[in-house]
This record gives structure tokens, sequence and C-alpha cells, in this order.
């Protein structure tokens, strides 16, 4: 186990940003920061085989984020152990953008689908731009912009007091500051279950069921947060489901636990859901947004993000995905 006299690495190399920015390999390196473990073991606790773990690991063994240690005989066998190079990270995201080009934009928060068609448009675009995610949650997305660590923070948390999204934590992790909200898309959200539905699940009531167990989403993302205010309102006890504490970083690999049966149901996009072909029980239709500091909205290479944005071909390719909405893409509202 790691201890608390581990230093954080500092990172601030695009390479850094590249490997992190996938979900599966930022899910490895969460898993190595705790704790020792071979390919089989990571493949295990991922559900993935093997064989698809070690591309993701030697990328970040490359980037100098995880080591191998020690070499075993297990059964007759080699058994190598991997940890990662350190016990915390600091992330300094902090792109400068090139003279010859639209430069370059990092995004920490939540996960979105939507989000991918945004950076391969802007990459493509005549003038290029590399926007790089990291799925972190939205909480700790807007955490990460007020320290300074990315231009943009990704978020969809439900005000309580507004009935909207995202004001309520703006005004109070960004008191006084201008603040910028993009609206990326409005989404729906609800509960992902197997092709059929074979368990006749038909609301939140039914996670308690006994025969039901869940793929949750990490605390402070945005799904989380809903789910957890939801839950509550209605009166309904977490722990009473099988599986609430079991969370993973994305939609993606929400629907992908339920479509392999390693779980019975989950909270996600329908886009995400209909990508694995489950079924799908509609709970909110939701706001993304895209928070930045005003003066960002200045920046050349948040213009031409924005004219992506407005673009019919963009709205035309994310609502293709299914479940997005994109009347209001591209909307600033200004708070603060």
């Amino acid at each position: 186990m790691r201890t608390e006299e581990d230093q954080p690495q500092r990172l601030g190399s695009t390479t850094h940003f590249k490997v992190l920015g996938d979900p599966k390999r930022l899910a490895i390196l969460r898993l190595l920061m705790a704790e020792s473990a071979t390919l089989t073991q990571l493949g295990k606790a991922l559900g993935d085989h093997p064989a698809k773990v070690r591309h993701h690991l030697k990328q970040l063994e490359n980037a100098g984020l995880v080591n191998l240690i020690s070499t075993r005989i297990v059964g007759g066998f080699v058994e190598k152990y991997y940890a990662a190079s350190a016990g915390a990270y600091l992330v300094n995201l902090a792109l400068l953008p090139h003279v010859s080009s639209g430069g370059s934009l990092c995004l920490m928060g939540s996960h979105d689908i939507a989000l991918s068609i945004l950076a391969q448009r802007l990459r493509e675009s005549k003038q290029p731009v590399e926007l790089f995610t990291i799925s972190v949650g939205s909480l700790d997305g807007l955490v990460a912009l007020r320290q300074g660590m990315c231009q943009m923070a990704g978020a969809h948390l439900p005000d309580r007091s507004l009935g909207n999204f995202n004001q309520d934590y703006v005004r109070h992790l960004f008191p006084g500051d201008p603040i910028a909200l993009v609206t990326l898309a409005h989404r729906e959200q609800g509960l992902i279950v197997q092709e059929g539905n074979p368990l006749h699940i038909t609301e939140l009531a039914d996670l308690g069921r006994e025969e039901i167990n869940l793929i949750n989403r990490q605390p402070g993302s945005g799904t989380r947060v809903w789910l957890d205010q939801k839950m509550e309102s209605e009166g309904l006890d977490k722990n009473s489901v099988a599986g609430y504490s079991t969370a993973v970083s994305t939609h993606l690999q929400v629907a992908e636990t339920v479509a392999m049966g390693r779980a019975k149901a989950g909270i996600g996009l329908f886009a995400a859901s209909r990508h694995y072909h489950n079924d799908f029980i509609p709970l909110l239709k939701e706001r993304f947004d895209l928070v930045m500091f005003s003066e960002t909205l200045k920046l050349p290479s948040v213009r031409l993000l924005l004219d992506q944005l407005n673009s019919a071909d963009f709205r035309r390719q994310v609502e293709s995905l299914g479940g997005y909405d994109t009347l209001h893409t591209g909307e600033i509202r200004q708070i603060n």
C-alpha cells in the first residue's frame, strides 16, 4: 500500500494529458496508486482480458506513470508486478497555443460522448486545436478550474434551489468571479438495463430488489450527485442497493458493465446505452455546460471551439448519438 509519506508527482507534458485522457488508463493508474498488481489482477479488477490491459499499461509505463517493481514465479509462470510511480499526482494543465495554429485547450470534469466529436472536429479543422479531456467528475472539474489547472470544466451538477444546473455550484466555488457557462447540449439520462429488460426494472425503487446490483458513477460526478439527491428526495435507502458504492468514471463504462452482465443496472446516458444495445428507462433531461472564466472566451482557440458548437454539422453529429438535444448548444450565460 502507498503511505502518506509519498510525495505527489507534478505532471505537465502533453504526453501525460493524452495518456490520462483515456478512462481505462486512468482507472489502471488509480488501482496501481493503491497497491501493486499484475496484468491478471488488473484485468480481473477491470473486467477486461489481460491482453487489453497490457496495451494501456505499456503507455502508462512509457509515460513514466507506472513502473515494473518486481517479478515472482507463481505456478511455474513469471508474474510481473507494477505500481504507480507516485502516490498522488498534481496535473499542471496550463497549455500554451502555437503561433501557427489555433492552440491547445484542456478540459477537466464530467465525461461526455459529444466531447469526443468536438475534439475530433477541432483537431481536423483548418486552424487545428487540440482539446484534451480528462474525466474526473463535474465537481472535481470545477475545483480544478478554480485552481488554475485547466481552461474549462465540463459539468452537469443539479442545483437544489433553482431546479437548474451548475449555477449554485459556480456561485459557491467562484464567488464574485465572472464565469461563463457555455451549453454543450441537453442530454437524456436514465436507468441502463440489459437488452430486453429481463428483470422488468422500471424505476429507481427497483434498485433495492435483492436480485439487482448497480454499477454507479464516482462521487463528485454530476450523475452521482443527482442520484444521491434523488434517492434522498424519494426516501430510498442507498445502503439497500447492492453495488451502490461500485463506481466507474464514464457513461460508456457503465453501459459496457451492464451489457457484459457484471451489473443488472446502471445510471447513464441514453447514447451510451444505445452504443451497447442495452435497454433504457429515461429519468431526466439535463444540461451539460462548459464552464470557464469569462476572460477565457477571448482566447482564439475558444472562439474556434464556439464556432464548432454553433455549426450545423456538429449539431447533427451530436444528435445522431441519440438522447442529445442541441437546440441551446453554444448559448453563453454569464454568472457573477
